[in-house]
């Protein structure tokens, strides 16, 4: 017997929330800027989702600099959950591979900071084939690799800072990683543009000119990132060429595909034999044509199966929200 459970994954910048049905959401929320305000945007959430007899959690908005440490940071989510969640059981993931309550997670809040991943891994692993394989969620902002064997997660790293030095957590996302951390010494170190930018520019993501959450606060259309890329040669649009701009633009995405590509091949070589097949999911998975185009990969990547978890489960689902729903389903199944 299976519950109906509604998953949420509590970011810095987003909240993600699916519900068992499939119904999804996706809400872009600064977190460290409201901080008071996330048990109201839960409620919200929660209001508008389909009946559900448990909630289950997973974080990585415990890092935000609006907390002092993690565990602050953890027990403040926890706080939030707790406050709309009080006629429901709360199961909160950890990095070990299981829910805990509340209570527990509270007791060991680095056990559940930042073990979204793993949900995902544990999730996407009944899809893919027995043997080595691999999943690479690109967001917002990071890019997780998570190496499986047999359908079953086998990271070198629980932890960020593991993860990290193990080349499974790469700081880089499609949209929020500002263009000064992935560009060389050749432009401004300032917070003039992002990736965001270079993707409006070269028109793989559409405008919005609702969407004001950029460099500089102007709308995300394909002009105000042209104007925001040229700052990062210390120009604006009349003294830099638009054609110098798309240049520039083209040049990001190769430098971030590098960095990416770079990791991707060193958790290869950590895998017991050639990968069968890559699960790609997250919002930003529309990148890894151009990984798979630049040629950087290593050979066994390049030959085995690519698998889109976007047309597995839905484009809401699959591409923005696939941790949340994998919280969801993981913990419908619990007894």
């Amino acid at each position: 017997m299976t519950h109906q459970v509604l998953g949420l994954d509590i970011g810095g910048a987003n909240l993600k929330a699916v519900h068992t049905s499939g119904k999804g959401r996706h809400i872009p929320y600064a977190l460290w800027r409201n901080p008071d305000g996330l048990a109201e945007q839960l409620r919200q959430i929660r209001r508008s989702a389909p009946r559900h007899e448990r909630i289950a959690v997973t974080m990585t908005g415990e890092l935000c600099d609006c907390y002092q440490s993690k565990r602050e940071g953890v027990l403040a989510i926890l706080d939030a959950v707790a406050k709309i969640a009080p006629d429901v059981p709360v199961r909160v993931w950890t990095n070990e591979g299981h829910f805990v309550d509340v209570h527990t997670a509270r007791e060991h809040p680095y056990a559940v900071a930042s073990a979204n991943w793993l949900a995902l891994a544990c999730f996407v692993g009944r899809m893919l084939p027995a043997g080595p394989c691999l999943l690479i969620d690109i967001g917002s902002t990071t890019t997780d690799i998570v190496p499986l064997v047999d359908g079953q997660p086998q990271p070198n790293g629980r932890t960020d800072p593991e993860r990290l030095a193990c080349n499974e957590l790469v700081y880089l996302g499609w949209k929020r990683t500002p263009l000064c951390a992935v560009a060389a010494g050749d432009v401004a170190a300032e917070f003039f543009a992002t990736m965001h930018d270079v993707h409006l520019i070269l028109k793989n993501v559409s405008e919005d000119p609702a969407d004001c959450d950029t460099a500089d606060g102007q709308p995300a259309t394909r002009e105000a990132a042209l104007r925001r890329l040229a700052r990062m040669r210390c120009a604006d649009l009349e003294t830099l060429p638009a054609a110098e701009c798309l240049e520039l633009a083209q040049e990001m995405i190769f430098r971030w595909v590098s960095r990416v590509t770079q990791s991707l091949n060193a958790v290869v070589g950590n895998l017991p034999g050639p990968p069968r097949a890559v699960m790609v999911a997250g919002s930003g998975e529309f990148l890894f044509r151009f990984i798979r185009q630049f040629n950087l990969l290593d050979e066994s990547l390049r030959q085995c199966s690519i698998l889109s978890l976007a047309q597995t489960t839905g484009d809401l689902v699959g591409s923005a929200a696939g941790c949340a729903l994998a919280v969801a389903v993981l913990a419908s199944e619990e007894r």
